[in-house]
């Protein structure tokens, strides 16, 4: 039996398509539980009203806005079952994942997390993205930072993962100061101790067709150090001077993930603290000219580009 938990926090043009898709499950031993955030739009009235129709009980839960990770922390220490899944509130299940995935469980029990392939959503479409496993592989272990490594997809992602309860309470959940990157925090640490196993099969829908502040990110947006994922991958310092794969990951995602600081000089300090780790080998060649040639140079280089692409983009129109 499964435990679904969904945080929700003014998602009211969303919330019902994800629940429908809950309830459309062809496994039916769940409980659901939905864990609004404070919401001020009328999601949680949607709920309710869903709630007084179905046969299938939702335990709501209200707490102040306190952000993501508490909302999904709550909704575990209410949890009746052994195994955690999350599902945003703007994203949704296809019917058949909570059936594919007991499936998986049962055939590697000794795992501590789970993880299906999953449709990306953008303009409408169900794009299919490259998480770094073979296209012939269908199920089973997978060493999870090379698999990352290899296109900084995620082959773990929120709406496709469950795991075991006693292990995410083992590893204190989701770290309630990170506001980018906490699901890749708690992954790190149970990757780090426990099997990964892996369904290569669509299951899930990530949803990039709605307002990105509502799911508490803004694109490109310059985080603060405290709350940055990228500023806290020292926290596994030693695994990344012992685990190949790991380095190889750490490099690609301090590269990619600062180069807007570098850019736009916030934090410089902290982000050549960072980027003095990076074996510049592991990487791109590029990011070396982005960390190394004068940042008026690079800030001019990224302004060509964004006008060459707007070109083509107006092209392509006529």
């Amino acid at each position: 039996m499964f435990t679904i938990i969904i945080p929700l926090y003014n998602k009211a043009l969303y919330i019902e398509k994800t629940i429908q898709s809950v309830l459309a499950q062809t496994y039916q031993e769940f409980e659901l539980i939905v864990v609004d955030d404070g919401s001020i739009d009328n999601s949680l009235q949607i709920v309710q009203q869903i709630n007084k129709l179905t046969n299938q009980q939702i335990n709501i839960i209200s707490q102040q806005n306190s952000g993501v990770s508490t909302a999904r922390n709550n909704g575990v220490k209410v949890a009746k079952y052994d195994y955690i899944t999350f599902l945003d509130a703007d994203d949704w299940w296809e019917p058949t994942f909570l059936q594919e995935m007991a499936k998986l469980i049962n055939n590697f029990l000794e795992a501590g997390i789970y993880g299906s392939n999953y449709f990306y959503i953008k303009n409408k479409q169900k794009r299919i993205i490259n998480v770094g496993v073979d296209k012939d592989f269908q199920s089973g272990y997978i060493n999870y930072f090379e698999a990352y490594a290899k296109t900084l997809a995620m082959p773990l992602w929120t709406g496709a993962v469950i795991l075991r309860k006693d292990i995410f309470n083992e590893m204190q959940g989701f770290k309630p100061n990170l506001k980018l990157g906490e699901d890749f925090d708690l992954w790190i640490r149970i990757a780090l101790k426990y099997p990964v196993v892996f369904l290569n099969k669509l299951l899930s829908n990530y949803n990039q067709d709605v307002d990105l502040q509502s799911r508490g990110v803004v694109k490109d947006k310059i985080y603060e150090p405290s709350t940055f994922i990228t500023f806290h991958l020292n926290d596994y310092i030693e695994s990344e001077l012992v685990n190949h794969n790991v380095k190889i990951l750490f490099d690609k995602l301090r590269c990619y993930s600062l180069l807007r600081y570098r850019i736009q000089n916030k934090y410089p300090e902290l982000v050549k603290k960072e980027i003095k780790k990076v074996d510049f080998r592991n990487v791109d060649t590029k990011y070396f000219f982005y960390y190394h040639a004068p940042r008026f140079v690079i800030r001019c280089w990224f302004y060509f580009l964004s006008l060459g692409a707007k070109i083509k983009n107006v092209i392509r129109s006529i």
